[in-house]
């Protein structure tokens, strides 16, 4: 039987999919760290008592995917990143069940490593969809000084209801207006499924992009999306999916195991691998 409170999770539905348990225990190996990291596939109706029930199971925490991190948020103690991202992605313990939101710094951490001194003199931000992940994009941006976000959504409503969520940094630009925007545009974020593997491509001029434009793109299967490949083309600096996904680790393994990890090439090429079968 598991010694309580020495392993973690991720939760989903579904989850199989989910790379986190190859990040983790890979840390966990590489520290001597005894414990494990595994999936747990929890339908919605059975969430609540599963969360009730984590340190009972032996778990320290938990990562929370889709669609289960809006209820996250709800059963818990969320701190103002959370709080202001309107879900949780982790969850520990500490006097009860506390909850953040480590998209946030798995996106800007991304880019200081890929891109660094990106935030030193950035003006304007075009970010791309209007989810979860726009929503941690976008406090993230705002907490590092971005003067104007430009939300553009399919779907204006929803990017509408970021503005007003964030407040008046945060402008709403029409989807088939997207090149007219690019061209005083510093960084441009597609957080939407466009340019993933079965998904149609992101259509965007990035000709339109000033030399000094930074493109990220949250997907990371592909690895190279149409999206960064055009902008490599161009020789404007890139920060993938895969980073991000690394660099959102970090944070829920600091709190469940006590050791901060590190992002390193050897792990990257394992997700790589594991991502792209013909280089096994």
């Amino acid at each position: 039987m598991t010694t309580p409170n020495t392993s973690a999770c991720i939760i989903g539905w579904p989850v199989d999919h989910s790379r986190s348990p190859l990040i983790h225990n890979y840390w966990l190996k590489a520290y001597g760290i005894a414990g494990e990291y595994r999936r747990e596939a929890v339908p919605p109706d059975q969430f609540d008592s599963f969360i009730k029930s984590l340190a009972e199971r032996g778990y320290a925490g938990a990562n929370v995917t889709v669609p289960h991190k809006e209820a996250a948020l709800a059963l818990s103690q969320p701190d103002d990143r959370a709080r202001a991202v309107g879900a949780a992605n982790t969850l520990w313990f500490n006097g009860g069940l506390r909850s953040t939101n480590t998209d946030v710094e798995g996106f800007l951490d991304n880019l200081d490593a890929c891109a660094p001194g990106w935030d030193s003199d950035l003006g304007k931000a075009v970010v791309l969809g209007a989810g979860g992940a726009a929503r941690a994009v976008i406090y993230g941006l705002l907490t590092r000084g971005v003067s104007s976000v430009v939300n553009i959504n399919r779907t204006p409503s929803r990017a509408e209801a970021l503005r007003e969520r964030f407040g008046e940094r945060v402008h709403v630009g029409r989807w088939d207006d997207l090149n007219g925007q690019l061209g005083d545009t510093a960084l441009l974020v597609n957080t939407t499924t466009l340019g993933m593997h079965g998904q149609p491509d992101l259509a965007a001029d990035l000709g339109q992009l000033p030399g000094h434009a930074i493109v990220a793109d949250l997907v990371y299967v592909p690895l190279v999306t149409p999206l960064l490949k055009a902008a490599k083309a161009r020789g404007l600096r890139t920060a993938d999916g895969l980073g991000m996904l690394l660099h959102q680790a970090v944070g829920g393994f600091t709190l469940w195991f006590g050791k901060k990890p590190e992002v390193t090439p050897q792990l990257r090429a394992l997700l790589e691998a594991d991502l792209n079968p013909s280089t096994r």
